[in-house]
C-alpha cells in the first residue's frame, strides 16, 4: 500500500462539542485534507509545538516525552495512519534506538504533537484518504470571518464531514489591540500556562509585523 505524506494545515474548535478541535491535515502533493477530532489538551500541545516562539514555563506531557527520548537516544523516524474504524483514525509512531527500529501505537493527536517536536514525517495510506479525505471549501470571505464563523465552520466537519478552510490563529478579540498590548497580554498567556490564548496572541503578532 502506497504512502502519501501529510502536513498540518491548520486547527480550531467546536462550539457545539464541548472540548472538540480538529485538526486539518494536507496532503503534501495534493489539495485533499484529511478531518481529525481531537482534544483540547492535545490541540493545545500541537499549538505549541507549531508556534516554535512559545516557550512553556514547564514541559508539556510531550515536551517531557520529548526530553526522555532525548537522554536516551530515542529518535522518532515517522508517524503513520494505519487505520481508520468507525470514524477514529489509529496511528504507530516509528521509532529508532541503536539503530533498531522499534513501532508503537499510539492515538493519532499524541502522534502528531510528537511528531513536531522531532521534526518527523506524518503519512497515511492512500485507501485512507481516499475514503476519508475531503477538498474543503475556501474563498476570500472567510478570512474576514468572526471566531464564531470559524467555530461552526468545524462544527460542519465534525458533524456532517464536510469542511471549509479554517484560520487556526484568527481572534477578533486581539484586532484592536495594540502591538505592545498584544505582547503584554502574550507574555502574560505563556506565564499563565494558557497556550491555546497564546498562539492566537502570536498569530495576531506575526500578521502585524509581516
Amino acid at each position: 500500500m502506497s504512502l502519501v505524506r501529510l502536513k498540518i494545515k491548520g486547527i480550531s474548535y467546536s462550539q457545539t462539542q464541548n472540548g472538540a478541535y480538529a485538526l486539518i491535515l494536507n496532503e503534501v502533493d495534493g489539495e485533499r485534507k484529511l478531518p481529525i477530532v481531537i482534544g483540547a489538551f492535545e490541540a493545545q500541545s500541537i499549538a505549541i509545538a507549531l508556534e516554535k516562539e512559545i516557550q512553556p514555563p514547564r514541559p508539556l506531557t510531550h515536551d517531557l516525552f520529548k526530553n526522555f527520548a532525548d537522554r536516551f537516544q530515542i529518535v522518532i523516524k515517522q508517524v503513520i495512519i494505519h487505520k481508520l474504524v468507525d470514524g477514529v483514525f489509529y496511528s504507530s509512531i516509528i521509532s529508532e534506538r541503536d539503530k533498531v527500529e522499534e513501532i508503537i501505537d499510539a492515538r493519532t493527536s499524541d502522534a502528531i504533537a510528537l511528531a513536531l517536536r522531532f521534526d518527523a514525517p506524518i503519512f497515511t495510506y492512500k485507501a485512507i484518504l481516499d475514503k476519508a479525505g475531503i477538498f474543503l471549501k475556501f474563498s476570500s470571505k472567510d478570512t474576514d470571518k468572526e471566531d464564531g464563523d470559524d467555530s461552526i465552520m468545524v462544527d460542519e466537519i465534525l458533524q456532517e464531514g464536510q469542511a471549509v478552510e479554517i484560520d487556526p490563529g484568527s481572534g477578533a478579540p486581539y484586532r484592536e489591540m495594540s502591538l505592545e498590548e498584544l505582547n503584554k497580554e502574550l507574555e502574560k498567556a505563556v506565564t499563565g500556562e494558557d497556550y491555546e490564548k497564546a498562539a492566537k496572541l502570536r498569530d495576531e503578532i506575526s500578521k502585524r509585523k509581516s
